[in-house]
């Protein structure tokens, strides 16, 4: 019997979303996902320690660690960026239900930088066990990839996005967001008034300009009907479709914004 040590694999990324915690990494050219079964009866802090222990993507070495996180996010213009001013814009504009620890992300493909909170506690656990930590909002992934594919076609396009039980909406108009904002959307009826309110307020064309939906959409079939009502062109992702049937996109439950982060990267 060999007690050989775990091999180093080149990244992993941990996704904390809202009440969930997931894992995923690379294993000879295939991505390996794991959904970690929360206790609720503890802090996700102490569920993260005890996968730590458990957990068999976590028992190997990583190089990379890239913590993906579902958080309230401030843009910023990155013009207008001071890193010494982040945390302060950031608890005067959103407040946070707990000890947190303001970080950031620079998009610049967008010309805007994220600045969003995580739980105090939760960084404190991976600093402990990892060396090389990034931070990163879950839907970065996602805005990096609809960015690019805005520039296709000549029609405008507004996109809903959800997960973790809320909805972003965003629109690109070249190099920067024209519209980014983020709601509580567990029912077609509240997820349909959010779209349609950003769709006025861009200024879109019910007959011309184009809708685009992708990951967890509550009632999906009823939500695509009813904004059909009011929206000519409603289109929903299907990752599979999207990504020529890769092999990410068949693993059971693994959110939108992983798939097009292994595929597309950032």
């Amino acid at each position: 019997m060999t007690n050989e040590k775990p091999a180093t694999l080149t990244r992993l990324v941990i996704r904390v979303g809202t009440g969930s915690l997931s894992f995923a990494t690379t294993r000879h050219d295939r991505v390996v996902y794991e959904n970690y079964p929360l206790n609720s009866g503890i802090s996700l802090s102490a569920n993260l320690r005890e996968a730590l222990h458990s957990s068999e993507i976590l028992g190997s070495d990583y190089q990379r660690v890239l913590v993906m996180v579902d958080s309230p996010v401030l843009m910023i213009p990155t013009v207008l960026f001071h890193e010494d001013q982040a945390e302060e814009f950031y608890r005067h504009t959103i407040t946070p239900k707990e000890q947190t620890v303001v970080k950031y992300a620079v998009l610049p493909d967008l010309n805007c930088v994220a600045v969003f909170a995580v739980n105090k506690d939760l960084t404190v656990v991976l600093s402990d066990r990892y060396k090389d930590l990034r931070y990163t909002p879950v839907t970065a992934p996602v805005w990096h990839h609809l960015h690019q594919r805005s520039f296709t076609g000549l029609h405008g396009k507004l996109y809903g996005y959800f997960h973790d039980h809320r909805l972003e909406v965003f629109s690109f108009a070249e190099s920067h967001f024209k519209f980014c904002n983020q709601f509580v959307a567990n029912n077609p009826s509240d997820a349909l008034y959010y779209l349609l309110s950003a769709w006025k307020e861009m200024g879109l064309v019910p007959e011309r300009d184009e809708l685009y939906l992708a990951g967890e959409l509550p009632d999906g079939e009823e939500l695509v009907e009813e904004a059909r009502k009011f929206v000519k062109r409603v289109f929903v992702i299907n990752p599979s479709g999207e990504f020529n049937r890769a092999a990410v996109t068949q693993i059971e439950g693994i959110p939108y914004d992983l798939v097009t982060l292994f595929i597309k990267g950032r």
